[in-house]
């Protein structure tokens, strides 16, 4: 109370990272399925010419597909048209005309490559630094680490636009081992941001409050003769959810929003889904997220995952989201704080450049899963933009030049938010654990 009235200094929440950070919060745009890079951000010329040919055996010798029968398998070249863009002049599809606004401001790693090409291992490999479930995610280490620089939200919060969901579910944004109150919290774009957050008929804020100290004094009683971390987790998630009452209404309140800007993001486009309008609004709640203090804030598109019908569903996907990301960069940017606001686009792995020959399927219009090499990008948070990272070979089959894992792209995640990822740990079960487990190591090429 007292500190409430402003009688007693407020007790910090965030702590000190190992060295001086460049970022401060993050906004992750996972797009669920493996966006095709050879469609989008890594052009082959070559694969065009070889449109329809097969490939040399050597290179599919023990070499695992999804669903592809290799023996039979045709190159598949693509039909999208590229042009240079920004004083970079970094190669973009026709198929994001917004983003290439953006391309001085962006870092594009075309030479990412994972061993997993199944999409739950793949998904959480990427979030999680291991392909098996019950591992803290990337925001859950990044707010153990440093803390919730907000006092009135969760500081990592999750929001979706879903086709055919999540293969993870809440596994692709749980804490762990870690406790429980650094998992994310999933948001809705409208409503009550989260289920029976708001109060039961009859129930007036006063009494609301008497039942959460009423609980938490139990729970601190029972703390202290158990001294069970989980117990300490629970009180601060009920705190937390009491305070979340007058602060998440608020936020997705967007009538203080300019019109132009409601524009800029396109929330009011219109499709017979509605995924081009929750998505657009989506992005525009992450800048308002990390403008009130959350720390991590991940945004899932799904999906990606074109097996067949390649060209068309690519197109809609980035229909949903070019417009929204292109708009958030050039908010962020606006608002002086897109230069600690780190931004990361991405899905799990990428897409073959074999076209699927999937026994039953009349003709071959997509591709399968493709780990060995694909494309992703970053932005602010002390990324050197306007640069092209990594090459692949002329067929996009596999990286020849700077090859990062994901496991390197954690290190330099957690690099840029101050920290050495080998002295980021957690004791659990008698050792020591970290995102990047034994692995990982930070790639200089992309920090400012």
């Amino acid at each position: 109370m007292l500190r409430d009235d402003g009688l007693l200094a407020a007790e910090s929440m965030t702590k000190p990272p190992h060295f001086a950070p460049k970022a401060k919060r993050c906004i992750y745009l996972f797009m669920e399925g493996g966006p095709s890079q050879m469609d989008l951000f890594d052009p082959k010329p070559k694969l065009n010419e070889l449109d329809g040919q097969a490939m040399p055996e050597s290179l599919l010798k023990d070499v695992k597909f999804a669903f592809t029968e290799k023996e039979t398998a045709r190159l598949m070249g693509s039909p999208r048209s590229f042009q240079k863009y920004g004083q970079c002049g970094m190669d973009m599809s026709d198929l994001v005309p917004h983003l290439t606004r953006h391309a001085d401001d962006i870092a594009l790693v075309r030479s990412m490559y994972c061993d997993q090409f199944n999409h739950l291992p793949g998904q959480l490999l990427m979030l999680s630094g291991t392909p098996f479930r019950g591992w803290p995610t990337l925001g859950s280490w990044l707010n153990y680490g440093l803390g919730s620089a907000s006092s009135d939200l969760p500081g990592y919060v999750v929001m979706t636009t879903l086709g055919r969901g999540l293969p993870g579910g809440s596994a692709s944004w749980s804490s762990g081992f870690l406790p429980s109150n650094y998992s994310g919290a999933l948001f809705r774009s409208e409503g009550s941001p989260v289920l029976n957050l708001d109060n039961p008929a009859g129930i007036s804020p006063a009494m609301q409050k008497r039942t959460i100290d009423t609980v938490n004094e139990l729970n601190r009683h029972k703390f202290s003769s158990a001294k069970h971390p989980e117990i300490a987790s629970r009180i601060k998630n009920y705190e937390l959810a009491y305070r979340m009452q007058s602060a998440a209404p608020e936020l997705i309140d967007l009538s203080s929003e300019s019109p132009a800007t409601l524009e800029a993001y396109g929330l009011n486009r219109k499709d017979k889904t509605g995924f081009q309008a929750s998505y657009a609004r989506n992005c525009l709640l992450a800048r308002r997220l990390v403008e009130r203090g959350t720390r991590f804030v991940t945004l899932f598109l799904s999906t990606w995952d074109q097996h067949s019908k390649l060209d068309s569903q690519l197109a809609t996907n980035c229909q949903i989201s070019d417009q929204p990301i292109a708009a958030l960069l050039q908010d962020l940017k606006e608002r002086g704080l897109l230069d600690e606001t780190l931004v990361v686009w991405g899905g799990e792995f990428g897409r073959t450049p074999l076209g699927e020959n999937r026994s039953g399927f009349k003709t071959v219009t997509g591709r399968d899963h493709h780990p060995y090499s694909f494309s992703m990008w970053m932005a602010g948070g002390g990324i050197k933009g306007g640069q092209t990272l990594g090459t692949t070979d002329e067929i996009g089959w596999g990286v020849e030049e700077d090859p990062v894992h994901i496991h390197d792209l954690h290190a330099t995640i957690l690099h840029l938010f101050g920290f050495d990822h080998k002295e980021l740990t957690y004791h659990f079960q008698g050792r020591d654990f970290r995102l990047t487990d034994v692995h990982g190591e930070v790639v200089k090429k992309l920090l400012a």
